[in-house]
């Protein structure tokens, strides 16, 4: 309801409430930690490709995180951890050209473990 001056009085005039709709989509963030283990004499080439894929990675509209960890300890480990905004954003990940030469390549550069994850606040 509005209040409106006409003429030195003062109505009460209904109105249509004012609603804001906002349509979104509810998608559920997955999160992929990939621990990957180079191959004897293969650490720079693997740090390299792993390192070639950061800038790629990280301009893909449904990525959230993309990070590149070594390990202290252990420094032929690396660890990807990688946060989409949901499956649709890590199919799209897994179909590009970067995606594409990774996996062409890993296999012999080192052994490797991958985690996909679901927050559990979802559930």
């Amino acid at each position: 309801m509005r209040t409106r001056m006409t003429g030195g009085a003062l109505r009460m005039r209904t109105t249509a409430p004012i609603r804001s709709e906002r349509i979104t989509t509810m998608t559920t963030p997955v999160k992929i930690v990939a621990i990957l283990t180079a191959r004897p004499g293969r650490t720079d080439q693997l740090s390299a490709l792993l390192e070639g894929m950061l800038a790629p990675s990280r301009a893909e509209a449904g990525n959230l995180r993309y990070d590149l960890w070594q390990d202290q300890g252990e420094p032929t480990r690396f660890v990807l951890d990688e946060l989409y905004t949901g499956q649709d954003a890590v199919a799209a990940h897994r179909a590009t050209a970067h995606f594409q030469t990774y996996l062409a390549q890993i296999e012999t550069l080192a052994e490797r473990v991958a985690f996909v994850l679901d927050p559990l606040s979802a559930k």
